[in-house]
Parts: C-alpha cells; structure tokens; sequence
C-alpha cells in the first residue's frame, strides 16, 4: 500500500493541519510489549538520515514506515516495536528534525506547527512543548513530538522562531502557540 504524498505545509490553513492531525493514526507502540529480539542494525544520525547497517536508507516511504513505531524506552533507550518483536535502534540526538515552520497568529494567539522530517506535523503547545538545551556545542532547540520522543529543531527554522520573537518583542524572548509561551532566550 503505497503512502500518500506528503502535502505543502504553506497551503495548508490550521483547520487543514487540524483535520490532518485527527485523521493521522499511529500504531500503539505504547502498548506492545513483546520480547527484546536484538539488534535492528540501525542509526538516526544527528541530521535525521536513517542508516541501516551503515548505508544510508533512501526510501523516503521506508523512514516514515520506520518512524511510526519508533518507541522512547522509560531508559531513554530506543526500539523499533511491532507486536510480536522489540529491536534496539541507536539515535545519535533526537530521531526527528523538524525541518519547516508554519505560523499563524501573533502574541497569544499565534500557533507554531512543525513538519518533521518524517512528514509529521506537529503543534507546538501544552502536550508539545518546545524548549531550548543547552549541549556542549551550544544551545538547541527540541521539540517533543509524541512519548518522550523528540525533534531537533533544524537551524533554519530556529532562525525563523528568533526572528518571529525579536519582531514580536516583549518582556521575554520567545513565542506562544496554541495558548503556551516558550521562552527562547535560555532563561530559566
């Protein structure tokens, strides 16, 4: 069954991405539990390429297959899941990057959505929160996409969130969605 193209997130309206986010049915990896089977011989590599067995995987429909039972383990461990096998998978930082940035609204009433690089899209807000880490190589952005998973938000966008803050102003740096603030400027 082949996958349906993904759509162009700057034609898309909110009740569009709304519609879309309704019908998106994930498996429920949260509730398989079967044996650990080993080792997938996979890697998502700090810029979200997927490797298997060292060669990068071209398939765009196969890293999307991949990513929909991708699990975040209570060890912060992570495992491809289907109902009858467990395998580990090494992610180098996060296994998503979000890679586009659609915004609507200003001030608080402005809403933040993310397309990963695995096609999802995801709001930004209560369940979604985007926060800003400090790493030995500086401070990033992440984005929690679904069950202590997250996404690296890509350097590009994040420009684009710092832009969106600065033009906005106010007493903090940083940008609400979806009626929650996030603080940009690494403050506490």
């Amino acid at each position: 069954m082949p996958m349906e193209p993904l759509p162009d997130l700057s034609t898309l309206s909110l009740a569009d991405i709304a519609r879309l986010l309704a019908e998106k049915r994930l498996p429920p990896v949260e509730k398989w539990n079967p044996d650990h089977c080993g080792d997938s011989e996979m890697r998502i590599a700090r810029d979200g390429t997927w490797y298997h067995q060292g060669s990068p995987i071209g398939r765009e429909t196969m890293v999307r297959l991949f990513s929909s039972i991708l699990r975040r383990e209570p060890d912060g461990s992570h495992v491809l899941v289907t109902p009858v096998e467990k395998l580990d998978i090494e992610v180098e930082d996060a296994p998503f990057v979000a890679v586009e940035l659609k915004t609507e609204g200003v001030g608080r009433g402005r809403t933040l959505v993310f397309r990963l690089n695995s096609g999802d899209l995801v709001t930004a807000g209560a369940d979604n929160g985007l926060t800003l880490r400090e790493t030995p190589d500086g401070p990033h952005p992440y984005l929690h996409v679904r069950g202590g998973l997250e996404a690296l938000v890509a350097r590009s966008v994040y420009y684009d969130l710092m832009n969106l803050a600065l033009e906005e102003g106010g007493d903090r740096v940083g940008l609400w969605s979806d009626g929650t603030f996030f603080p940009l400027d690494g403050a506490e």
